[in-house]
C-alpha cells in the first residue's frame, strides 16, 4: 500500500504547485537560479561522457564490422544512430539522474529538516509552487539542451577516435553520417529528453519535500531518490521506444 500512498502523494504535490505566484520576479530569480544549477553545473560531466562514448562506439563498432564487403562509412551511420536513439538521451540523463537528482534531493531535504519550508508556509508562501516548480521547468527546458550537446560531443568524439586509431578518415566517417540520415530520430531523442527531466526533477523533488528525521534520513531519500528515478527512466526508456518506433 505503501507504493500507491506515495503516488497519491506525488500527484497532489503536482496539484500544488499549480498557483499564482505571489511573487513574479521571485519565481523568476528561482527559475534562473535553478537553469545556472542544472545546465551549466552539469555540462563538465555531460561533455566528458559524451565523448568517450562516442569515441568507443566506434571502436567497438569497427572491430565487430570486420568484413572488407562492409563500407566504413556504416561505422559512422552506426554510431551517428546509437549516440542520438540511445547513448546521448539515456546515459545522460541517467547521470544527471545521480547528480542532478541527488542535489535537489538533499537540499529540499535539508530545508524540510530545518524547518525552512515550515517557516516560508507559515509567511504564506507556496512551498510546492516556488520551491518545485521552478527546479522542474529548469530541468525541462536545460537537460534537453544538455542531450543536444552530448549528441553533437559524442559524434564528433567518435570521428575524433576513428580518425586517431587509424580506422577511417575524417572524410569518411562524415560521408557515413549523411547517408540514410532519418531526421525523426532527432525528434524522438528530444521526446525522451523532456520525459527524463521531468522524471529526474520531480521525483527527487518529491523524496526530498517528504522526508522525516534527520540528516540520515536525507542520505535515504537522495539515495532512494536515484534509484527510483533510474528505474523510471529505463521503463521510459522502454515505453517511448515501443510506443514511437
Amino acid at each position: 500500500m505503501a507504493i500507491f500512498r506515495n503516488i497519491g502523494r506525488f500527484l497532489l504535490m503536482l496539484k500544488g504547485m499549480f498557483s499564482k505566484p505571489e511573487n513574479g520576479k521571485m519565481y523568476w530569480k528561482e527559475f534562473m537560479h535553478q537553469c545556472s544549477e542544472i545546465g551549466v553545473g552539469s555540462l563538465g560531466i555531460v561533455a566528458i561522457i559524451s565523448v568517450f562514448i562516442g569515441a568507443v562506439s566506434t571502436l567497438q563498432t569497427a572491430y565487430q564490422l570486420l568484413s572488407p564487403l562492409i563500407p566504413k562509412s556504416t561505422i559512422a551511420q552506426i554510431v551517428r544512430d546509437t549516440v542520438i536513439l540511445e547513448f546521448a538521451p539515456t546515459l545522460t540523463c541517467i547521470v544527471l539522474a545521480g547528480v542532478v537528482g541527488s542535489k535537489i534531493a538533499s537540499e529540499l531535504g535539508n530545508m524540510r529538516v530545518s524547518e525552512q519550508i515550515d517557516a516560508l508556509e507559515i509567511m504564506g508562501i507556496n512551498t510546492k509552487s516556488y520551491l518545485i516548480m521552478p527546479k522542474i521547468i529548469a530541468g525541462m527546458l536545460m537537460i534537453p539542451l544538455l542531450v543536444v550537446i552530448a549528441m553533437a560531443l559524442g559524434i564528433w568524439g567518435g570521428r575524433f577516435a576513428g580518425e586517431m586509431a587509424g580506422i577511417l578518415s575524417t572524410e569518411t566517417f562524415d560521408k557515413g553520417l549523411h547517408e540514410a540520415f532519418v531526421p525523426y530520430n532527432v525528434t524522438f531523442a528530444l521526446a525522451k529528453s523532456y520525459t527524463f527531466a521531468f522524471i529526474i526533477c520531480s521525483i527527487p523533488a518529491f523524496y526530498g519535500y517528504y522526508v522525516q528525521g534527520g540528516a540520515l534520513e536525507i542520505g535515504r531519500a537522495s539515495t532512494k531518490a536515484v534509484v527510483v528515478s533510474c528505474i523510471m527512466l529505463l521503463f521510459a526508456d522502454y515505453l517511448l521506444s515501443a510506443l514511437l518506433l
